[in-house]
């Protein structure tokens, strides 16, 4: 269970959030110390938030138990020193079965994933995330996309659950963003709520997204180059615009383009670059698939290129 004592998660929630791989020994199995040792470097490192077994961590290939497991090292590793949250998706039975394991493990609160498969309307959505509130003491932030897209007027009916602190939007309609933030602002005021971008490669859209007053997002970067996470995500926070331009440029937008080069590479690259940095990670599941070589020599590259713009721009001081 969540330490009752510590201040809600709301208020911990800020800086560069992680989301941690889950590693695979060859046969296929969890490798547990694998990921406490990647947790750690990024707890270690400056994350301001571990989101356990998420869409990078390849929640949808885990069983209950592997999931509890992996939450579990997750809490284990961070000791405190940050929250962390755990996927949760599936239909609602099944995501209630999660969201009980995750607060069997310790965790702070539950990022809610799209439900499986169907598309609900909006009244469907809004049972769907109440429903699973009222199976748990955790703190929830949604996510929509896909087949899980609120209006304005559902996310502030969604505000009236005590337990929902926010929603990380996967869409990237920044005109739907601005309407639900200013609808929370009329029709919710007061109600405290975190809004996060959750596009893959949050940081080629942080700067459109900053522009609309959201600036916590999550950074698949940050599992295999930590310090060009966290000199981009520092430059964006300060307005020093010259680093931001020059890593869009040169590292987020082309490391975008081969991330499009192949169909789940918002993970498989993700894990290939954790790989590259020297830690034994394992491959991604099926029905993913492993990225091609020449397009991890590709990465391995642009990593290199993302330093070389840092000490650039370093040596310009």
């Amino acid at each position: 269970m969540p330490d009752r004592a510590a201040p809600p998660l709301a208020d911990r929630l800020n800086g560069l959030l992680f989301f941690p791989v889950t590693p695979f020994r060859p046969d296929g199995s969890l490798d547990l110390d694998a990921l406490r040792t990647h947790v750690r470097t990024g707890v270690e490192g400056g994350a301001g938030a571990v989101f356990a077994a998420c869409g990078t961590g390849e929640y949808h290939a885990l069983d209950l138990d592997e999931y509890e497991a992996v939450v579990a090292a997750a809490v284990e590793t961070a000791a405190g020193r940050v929250p962390v949250v755990a996927g949760v998706g599936h239909g609602t039975a099944l995501a209630k079965q999660f969201a009980q394991r995750a607060g069997r493990a310790g965790a702070d609160g539950l990022l809610v994933l799209p439900p499986y498969l169907v598309t609900a309307d909006q009244d469907g959505l809004l049972r769907h995330f109440a429903a699973l509130a009222a199976s748990t003491d955790l703190d929830l932030i949604v996510y929509q996309r896909d087949n899980a897209v609120l209006t304005p007027a559902s996310v502030v009916r969604l505000s009236q659950l005590k337990q929902v602190i926010g929603i990380k939007d996967g869409c990237g309609d920044l005109d739907l963003m601005q309407r639900i933030i200013s609808a929370m602002r009329t029709e919710a005021p007061g109600r405290r709520f975190l809004y996060f971008n959750g596009l893959p490669t949050a940081e080629l859209t942080g700067p459109a997204y900053r522009g609309i007053g959201v600036t916590l997002y999550s950074s698949a970067v940050y599992c295999f180059a930590p310090d060009i996470a966290l000199a981009f995500h520092r430059a964006l926070l300060s307005g020093d615009d010259a680093v931001v331009n020059a890593l869009l440029d040169g590292f987020y937008r082309p490391l975008v383009e081969l991330r499009n080069q192949g169909r789940g590479y918002a993970v498989s690259l993700v894990k290939a670059g954790v790989r590259l940095e020297g830690l034994e990670v394992g491959g991604v599941r099926p029905p993913l698939s492993e990225p091609a070589p020449r397009h991890i020599k590709e990465l391995a590259e642009l990593i290199a290129r993302g330093r070389a713009l840092l000490a650039d721009r370093a040596a310009e001081k």
